[in-house]
Parts: C-alpha cells; structure tokens; sequence
C-alpha cells in the first residue's frame, strides 16, 4: 500500500510595472492536475486588481486553465494561487522489465496502431524542445543495443545530472538547447528539454511536466516559508505502464515530494502565467512557492 501525503501549496506571482498597464489579459496554469498518482482536494485564485472577466477551461493536453482580463489602471498585479493535493508514493515500474527501446521507438514509425496515437504526438519536434544530430549523438550513450527503455531513461537522467551543473544564471527561457548542450550548464526547464530533445532524437515519445518540489532545509536550519521551488521534469512513454517520470535535476524518479501542475510538449505549453499587456514599461517580477 502506497504512502500519501496532503500537500497545502501556496503560489505567488507579483509583477510590480513602472508605468501604469492600462488594460492586460494573462492566463495562468496553476491548478494541479488529478491523475493516478496525486488527487487535487482543492484549488483557490485569488487576482488582485479583481478582473472584469475571467473564464476557466481545459486546454488540449488536459490541463486547467484560468483566462483572465484587468480593465482598470494598474501598476501591480498580485497572482495567488492556493491548492491541497493528495499525493501518493507511486510504485517503481522496475527499468529492466520494460521493452527494449528500440522495440518501442519501432512504435511510433507508419503506420501507428490507434492506442499509439496519444504518445506519438510527444515524438515530434516543438518549439523548445528539437530533436538534432547532436542530441542523437549524446542519447546514445544511454540506449545501447536491446537496453529496457526505462534502463536507458534512467541512464540518461543521471549522466544530465553529472554532466550539467546547475547555474541559474547561465540560461534565460529563451535559451536554445545548442546552447544549454555547449555550456553544460542550466536549470530544471533546461535539463528537462535536453532529456526530451535526446529522447526525440532517438525516436522516443517525451513530455514536458511542470509542478513543484518539497524542498528540505539545510541540516540545523530552519524551514523558511516561500523557499520550495516551482520545478521541471520530463515523462517517456512506455507501452506497458504508460508515462513514467524522471527528474534529471535531481537524479530521480520524481515520487512523493513531486507535485503536477501541467504537462506539454515543452514549457512554452505549460507556463504558469504568460500575457499581453498595453502599457506597463518595464517590470519586476517575485514568486514565492511554499509547500506545506
């Protein structure tokens, strides 16, 4: 029997503008998703100027989206979201029982069985996340002949995680993967985007997740409130137990402590908060993530 764990998170978004914004109209992706591994007890928006419309829906990979417009001046805007999540301990699916990935990239090669057409929307290139040469080249280390898919992904998070150090100030969100792969150096978003254009470049099914990480104080140190962290990770598809976590940050397979907001096919899908604005200037920006 599994562990679970409720989770109260608290995500807050201010932007701080030094000219008035006259009008702006944003979405935000910040509801957790429910799916096998964690169920979502509650969600809270809370938007301050209060907005003249706001609209909820689903967006094509299944996650929840609020639309939102401000009519009225403004040079701060305040964005804070609360959820409780259950959470449970997923069950290892064992990297040697999987297929070989080469059985599996096989999959996703004309013509495509129906139950395959899901996952094979995840093998092609997206804007943030491209299959290359030069992403083949570094796969392959990983996916020997007839090695379990699993085995291979599992090979791949750890060499991404020994060979890139972790440096927030090396990369932007718009940093291409030519890059992040010279400098080997980056953060979460990029490590996760390398793992899937490596994955990609082999023929293999990969998704971009988007959550958030319990964090854990230094020994001897208090827990400071707004510390945790929104994070990235990536999924590969495996015929037999469907998509499977890896967090190449982090060197694991992401388990309890691992929260899902969203998930696409590279960030650009699943960006917490993105918007147009008339006026505004230039702006700040402050988040705070606290997950109790």
């Amino acid at each position: 029997m599994s562990e679970e764990t409720l989770y109260t998170v608290k995500h807050s978004t201010t932007y701080e503008y030094t000219a008035p914004v006259v009008v702006s109209h944003h979405v935000a992706r910040l509801e957790p998703r429910t799916n096998a591994r964690q169920r979502r007890e509650a969600f809270e928006l809370n938007i301050v100027p209060e907005p003249l419309l706001r609209k909820t829906r689903t967006d094509y990979f299944g996650n929840q989206l609020c639309f939102f417009s401000i009519q009225q001046v403004h040079r701060r805007l305040e964005i804070a979201a609360t959820s409780r999540v259950l959470v449970s301990d997923p069950k290892d699916p064992g990297g040697e029982v999987s297929p070989p990935w080469e059985v599996v990239a096989q999959m996703f090669l004309d013509p495509v069985a129906p139950e395959r057409v899901e996952p094979l929307q995840f093998v092609f290139n997206s804007p943030q996340a491209s299959a290359s040469f030069e992403l083949a080249e570094y796969a392959q280390a990983s996916f020997g002949k007839g090695l379990p898919l699993l085995a291979g992904a599992t090979d791949l998070t750890r060499r991404i995680h020994e060979d890139f150090a972790y440096d927030p100030k090396a990369t932007t969100v718009a940093t291409p993967l030519e890059e992040v792969l010279k400098k080997r150096r980056g953060v979460c978003q990029d490590f996760a985007h390398l793992a899937i254009g490596c994955l990609r470049s082999v023929g293999l099914p990969a998704r971009y997740v988007s959550g958030y990480l319990r964090t854990h104080p230094p020994e001897g140190r208090t827990r400071r409130l707004g510390a945790d962290a929104s994070h990235a990770w990536f999924s590969v598809y495996d015929p037999d137990c469907g998509w499977v976590d890896f967090d190449p940050t982090n060197n694991l397979r992401p388990a309890g402590e691992h929260i899902t907001v969203a998930y696409g096919r590279d960030f650009g899908d699943v960006s917490p908060v993105a918007g147009v604005l008339t006026g505004g200037g230039s702006h700040t920006l402050k988040v705070s993530v606290d997950v109790a």
